[in-house]
């Protein structure tokens, strides 16, 4: 009788600890609700990239980016970041072309400047499979090609 308890008992403990964890999810949606969208397209010579960027609640950010250029595939994906003080920072998560199923990430950084957000350039390094911008080394944002303007979403 005892046995059967103890496997009752510790049967449970996968559907207790579930339960718990669809609890924790459905907080941090709550959490992470869209406070506002924005909408940005910038230019570059023939080059043209236009963002969607939601503002959460928790502070961070989330979105789309599509860059289309003139001479080269079209890049598909989103962004996830937050801001520190004028600097976004973000994560683009990207397709190169149509025909590819490969994933690539970068980090992005955006300085906003009178409504504006001025993508910058930064040394990047790879460690274990993930991109950083070099601390100590500065991110230029007077180099960078593109400057996203803000415009009505659609």
């Amino acid at each position: 009788m005892k046995k059967n308890i103890l496997c009752l008992i510790f049967g449970a403990i996968p559907f207790v600890f579930a339960c718990n964890q669809s609890d924790k999810k459905a907080v941090s949606a709550v959490k992470d609700s869209v406070l506002n969208t924005s909408c940005y397209v910038a230019t570059f010579e023939k080059d043209i990239a236009s963002m969607q960027m939601n503002s959460l609640a928790s502070g961070k950010v989330s979105g789309t980016l599509v860059v289309n250029y003139a001479e080269k595939p079209r890049n598909t994906g989103t962004i996830e970041g937050k801001f520190s003080g004028d600097t976004l920072l973000v994560d683009y998560r990207f397709k190169t072309g149509k025909d590819t199923v490969s994933v690539y990430t970068n980090p992005l950084a955006f300085l906003k400047k009178d409504g504006k957000l001025i993508m910058g350039v930064g040394q990047i390094e790879t460690t274990l499979g993930r991109s950083y911008f070099v601390k100590g080394k500065p991110i230029n944002y007077e180099v960078g090609k593109f400057t996203f303007e803000p415009k009505a979403c659609k």
